[in-house]
């Protein structure tokens, strides 16, 4: 691992660590599902719109 480490930093790369919510976790889920509840369908609609066109290749 530290001869392949040397060979990216060799190549102007460095190590970088992300992290993410765990989409696994009972705490996240609820708290997506909150603010899902909490989304007013007619206020969403444009945006909604806007990734159907794009799924669709419509979007410019």
């Amino acid at each position: 691992m530290q001869a392949y480490r040397a060979r990216l930093r060799a190549q102007g790369l460095r190590p970088l660590q992300i992290w993410v919510p765990d989409v696994k976790a009972p705490a996240f889920r609820a708290q997506v599902r909150r603010q899902i509840r909490r989304l007013d369908p007619a206020h969403e609609a444009e945006a909604l719109d806007f990734i159907a066109a794009v799924a669709e290749g419509s979007a410019r």
